[in-house]
């Protein structure tokens, strides 16, 4: 696997021995941990595309590790956030949460609190990422549609037949059908069913009873 694919915890503290002891919990575990002894430096290294997570320090000279987090969101990253705070950081601790940080933890912090923390938010980053990739691959897919397909798939996403498609777009029922066959060509799915699920739960809910079955 390579690098990009690696799915990491990023270590930003200043503290030199908590980043070796983080580091060698994480690796313990199987996990890869990537260190960073400033904001700045991490900033210069930070790759978005990188899956991971981020464990950071809240107090740290020159760049705080709330900035830090700020920093992040107003580039867009998506990075899950796990706060580490000494005694009388907790102000600025709640104040991440509300910036989007998932949790938060208080120094010293009992080893397998802060792995249940990175497992749930590199678990998190991952969900994000397939469902980004997904939503990516479902606009180019519907790019590339034609305007008669898009009022088929419409029509197909409020659970609508063949039949009651061609009444409503006056066409003949053969040819609504081969609409749809070009539809699950076009996005590369075996059945409507499945064209649903692709485009998100709730456009597969809106064909309740399953009045989108192929071939009606």
């Amino acid at each position: 696997m390579s690098e990009r694919e690696t799915s990491t915890a990023f270590v930003v503290d200043d503290d030199v021995a908590v980043r070796d002891s983080i580091a060698e919990l994480v690796a313990s575990v199987g996990l890869w941990a990537e260190c960073y002894a400033s904001a700045p430096e991490f900033l210069d290294a930070f790759d978005s595309e990188r899956p991971g997570c981020l464990v950071l320090d809240v107090r740290m000279p020159e760049v705080s590790g709330l900035e830090l987090q700020q920093r992040l969101n107003a580039l867009g990253a998506g990075i899950q956030v796990i706060v580490l705070t000494g005694h009388g950081d907790v102000p600025m601790a709640v104040e991440a949460m509300k910036a989007g940080a998932v949790d938060f933890l208080q120094k010293p912090c009992r080893e397998q609190s802060l792995l249940d923390s990175i497992h749930a938010a590199l678990a998190m980053d991952s969900r994000a990422r397939r469902s980004g990739a997904t939503k990516d691959y479902v606009d180019q897919c519907v790019a590339a549609l034609t305007g008669r397909e898009r009022q088929v798939l419409d029509h197909l996403l409020g659970g609508w037949t063949s039949k009651e498609i061609a009444k409503a777009l006056e066409i003949r029922p053969r040819t609504a059908d081969a609409h749809r066959r070009n539809l699950l060509r076009k996005f590369d799915v075996d059945s409507t069913k499945d064209l649903l699920y692709l485009l998100g739960p709730s456009a597969e809910a809106t064909g309740a009873e399953d009045r989108s079955t192929d071939g009606r």
